[in-house]
């Protein structure tokens, strides 16, 4: 009778935790997917750092890019990693190329395009200005005059407007060889009396990301602010109010962080500004940073100098940044709680990739690193199974003299444990250990965009995607997509025999409802992680393999564990 009701309650477990997880892990541990690189937008126009957002012109019907690209006079942007435009009217830097990156791993698939103007689907932009009292300052309309027609990393370009009462405004525009792009902004003051003018910066984008904003990745308005990194605010909450969040730090950054990419305004870190994220007419958002206005005395001029970064979330990229000054600058990318450990394990990988030169290959190698780091804690586990195992007649004795007194039976069973010298926690000591290199290893697969689009051997193009070839529609001859719980894969199938084949090494357990657990367990983390990244069951079954070369090796250092597995 207790054997049926161990099967009854295994098998709803199983059923529970089947149809269950989907729910859970896609808030918690969202499965990776493939990378989504497009912004669906509307006709926008920037708000103002001190101002409401002014209402999206909605009669204006969206219109091609390469159209509205030739409709106003542009500078262009040439760099190894960014080729686009700054547009003259409105000085805005409203076109931005990643040619490195690819949207898919399709061989002509375009590049990521990560801003884009106003009036096309896809508006994303940034843009620099000043607010004064009593003076005319440029604005959307401006048409600035520029001193050469392309930026590169070696030829730095000019913007300059005047307004025709005495104040002449310029932005000189430089680029270094990766993704920042410095705006030195000057006011002249010529006129009679003194002007009150401050400086600003802002980046709108026509709706929020097309990345999911979950609970272990960010995706959405962040900054850092007096030497702390906030996520704490997301579009939705922009979204239900209020409407506009207000910071103030010396030193530090604002912006909006994507899946894989960065757009962040980076004031002077010695001057205090003001930052901003608000939500604006339609589905629209901006961030912005102001800095304090500062009184012009005729005849005297002012520069400030303000970043803007819009890339993508390199590793080492964002750490050269952070090491020239942008403070905390690393953290664009979600580490989460455990940054000081899921970093040297991106770093030992990302060092394997670079040495090897596939990464399939530096994760089976990463999986043999923590191996051999986990051999003396293994030792200590099997030892500890062998002794437990040896006084296991012992512990069933004990169990059939105190069968109706639980409260005794576990003091005798505490007694004989001291008595014995063996600890029956000892071997879950090594599966607490990989569970942290595990999440690291999870959350470097999901976010890091060194392994986006990394191809393995044969059919595995990305690792950082799930396992394309689905069992259930014969891969993919059959016209239809198994749900994702269902979606079984090569890797998956593999990650479930090899579990099958490391429990079925192990001693079996004296208690039914655990033999009915350990039982159903692989096939159950088979469905559990196929909708995981590919590089992630790449080292779970190599973990596994290795697990079970270790165990066959160590079960010769222990007979005893050896005999009972045998006779089992």
């Amino acid at each position: 009778m207790d054997d049926k009701k161990n099967i009854i309650l295994a098998v709803l477990l199983t059923a529970a935790i089947l149809f269950g997880w989907p729910y859970i892990s896609e808030h918690f541990f969202p499965a990776a997917n493939p990378p989504a690189t497009k912004i669906e937008g509307g006709k926008t126009t920037p708000l103002t750092p001190a101002g409401e957002a002014p209402a999206q012109d909605a009669s204006t019907a969206i219109r091609d890019r390469a159209l509205v690209l030739k409709e106003t006079p542009r500078v262009a942007i040439r760099t190894p990693k960014i080729i686009g435009s700054i547009n003259l009217k409105g000085a805005r830097i409203d076109d931005v190329v990643l040619p490195t990156y690819k949207e898919t791993i399709a061989k002509d698939s375009p590049a990521i395009r990560l801003y884009s103007p106003s009036g096309t689907k896809d508006a994303y932009f940034a843009g620099f200005g000043w607010q004064g009292e009593g003076i005319k300052t440029p604005d959307a309309n401006t048409v600035w005059t520029a001193s050469g027609t392309e930026l590169t990393p070696t030829s730095p370009v000019t913007l300059s407007w005047n307004n025709g009462a005495g104040q002449n405004f310029e932005i000189r525009y430089s680029i270094d060889e990766n993704y920042m792009i410095s705006a030195a902004q000057k006011v002249s003051n010529s006129g009679t009396g003194a002007i009150a003018v401050k400086s600003y910066g802002y980046v709108s984008r026509a709706t929020p990301s097309a990345d999911p904003d979950t609970w272990t990745i960010h995706v959405g308005p962040m900054g850092v602010f007096n030497g702390a990194a906030n996520y704490d605010v997301n579009y939705k909450d922009l979204e239900k109010g209020p409407a506009s969040q207000s910071f103030q730090s010396t030193g530090g950054w604002i912006g909006f962080t994507d899946k894989y990419w960065l757009s962040a305004l980076i004031p002077d870190q010695k001057d205090a500004f003001t930052g901003q994220m608000r939500k604006g007419a339609g589905t629209q958002f901006q961030t912005d940073i102001a800095l304090a206005p500062v009184m012009l005395a005729p005849g005297k001029a002012m520069t400030q100098t303000n970043r803007l970064f819009v890339g993508a979330k390199e590793v080492k990229t964002l750490q050269a940044y952070e090491r020239a000054g942008v403070p905390l600058f690393d953290r664009a990318i979600d580490w989460g709680w455990f940054y000081w450990f899921e970093q040297p394990i991106f770093a030992l990988l990302h060092w394997l990739f670079e040495t090897l030169g596939n990464f399939g290959v530096a994760i089976i190698c990463l999986t043999f690193c923590v191996r051999a780091l986990m051999f003396p804690v293994a030792q200590r586990q099997f030892a500890s199974m062998a002794a437990m195992r040896a006084v296991q007649p012992k512990m069933k004795a004990l169990q059939e003299k105190y069968k109706d007194d639980k409260q005794q039976l576990q003091q005798k069973m505490m007694e004989l444990y001291k008595q014995e010298k063996v600890n029956p926690l000892a071997g879950c000591l090594p599966i607490f250990i990989q569970i942290p290199i595990f999440f690291a290893l999870y959350k470097v697969l999901q976010l890091t965009i060194e392994m986006r689009h990394q191809p393995f051997v044969l059919w595995i193009k990305d690792l950082s995607a799930p396992d394309p070839l689905h069992i259930l529609n014969l891969f993919g001859l059959l016209p239809f997509t198994p749900p994702s719980f269902l979606a079984i894969g090569v890797l998956a199938l593999l990650l479930g025999i090899s579990m099958w084949l490391q429990f079925k090494l192990n001693p079996a357990q004296m208690d039914p409802m655990q033999q009915q657990v350990f039982a159903i367990m692989p096939w159950m983390m088979m469905f559990i992680m196929a909708p995981f990244a590919a590089g992630l069951l790449v080292y779970w079954i190599t973990n596994n393999c290795l697990s079970m070369a270790q165990q066959w090796w160590l079960y010769k250092r222990h007979p005893v564990l050896n005999t009972a597995t045998a006779t089992k």
